[in-house]
């Protein structure tokens, strides 16, 4: 069976991965990995709604919008 690193092992990954790419690389990386998060977040939202009013449910308010 496979078992996941422990958190030394992550640490090793993590610094093997920084040498052969460079922060600034790897921090363009998880910039892009986190846009594609979002977008993917709101595709799933967007397509709830739409499916909500197709069915003809009026679709509630987001509460979590006017949080800072």
């Amino acid at each position: 069976m496979f078992h996941a690193p422990g958190p030394f092992g992550l640490i090793i990954i993590a610094a093997v991965v920084l040498v052969l790419f460079g922060r600034g690389k790897v921090a363009g990386l998880m910039g892009e990995i986190g846009k594609g998060i979002n977008s993917f977040k709101k595709g799933i939202k967007d397509t709830d709604e739409d499916l909500r009013l197709e069915a003809g449910k009026e679709v509630p308010a987001d509460p979590t919008k006017d949080k800072v």
